[in-house]
């Protein structure tokens, strides 16, 4: 068994947290409505708007306003630039209140948040996308207090991690991330030396899935994956 109180112990936000990736796909279908409204086919408009998010990326990064420009911009290829103007204000409309929508803690959060803050040695929250819209949900959430330290970066990538972990300090075979993608929140951190805890969330963006073909032996057998984050303490003790 683990000694706890030498773990520094990471939580990823979106999806692990609080939940988000449902607000996006509520917003999807209202687009994928709207545009088949103007004659475009529903399985075209999915596949369009990835790959424009995909080719976006390094231009806006993650977050509702680089969804907002990457849908105006399928939107008016998918219909040969004749797309309204009440239809682009629409789609404006509707992603500035996904920004006005007050985070919602997943259920357990609080509870394995107040479990683990006094027993590990720090509790950090590491979370990517914009940052003004980053930082309104870290606050709305109401879970500040737990955590030693916030977090808010571009990209999960290995050079990410290993920069958090050298800036405190930290072995990293005594860091844990815990979050909802493979792609980011368990890959990059094996891939450093430190340990993952997968909780899936019920809806992953297709852009963070990944091929079980693409983990390979040596990651999956670094990192452990639970139903929920009430598991996360039990979890911890068995690293």
């Amino acid at each position: 068994m683990v000694d706890l109180a030498s773990l520094t112990v990471a939580l990823d936000g979106d999806d692990t947290l609080w939940h988000n990736e449902a607000i996006f796909q509520k917003t999807q279908r209202w687009y994928e409505d709207l545009l088949t409204d103007h004659g475009v086919s529903r399985d075209l408009i999915h596949d369009a708007l990835i790959a424009t998010e995909r080719r976006n990326l390094s231009l806006y990064g993650y977050g509702i306003k680089g969804f907002t420009l990457s849908c105006l911009e399928t939107a008016v290829a998918l219909t040969d630039q004749s797309l309204p103007a009440e239809s682009v204000l629409a789609i404006i409309d509707r992603c500035r209140a996904m920004l006005e929508e007050s985070p919602t803690p997943i259920d357990g959060v609080v509870e394995a948040l107040t479990f683990l803050g006094p027993r590990v040695d720090q509790l950090l929250l590491i979370t990517k996308g914009d940052l003004l819209d980053q930082e309104r949900k870290v606050a709305g959430s109401g879970l500040t207090d737990h955590f030693a330290d916030v977090h808010i970066v571009s990209e999960k990538d290995p050079a990410t991690y290993r920069n958090l972990v050298s800036r405190y300090r930290i072995d990293p075979s005594r860091f844990v991330m815990v979050g909802n993608s493979i792609r980011s929140d368990v890959l990059p951190v094996v891939e450093i030396g430190g340990h993952a805890v997968h909780i899936p969330y019920h809806i992953t963006w297709e852009i963070e899935t990944v091929a079980p073909s693409d983990i390979g032996s040596d990651a999956s057998a670094a990192f452990v994956t639970l139903d929920s984050i009430a598991e996360l303490p039990g979890a911890l003790n068995r690293l």
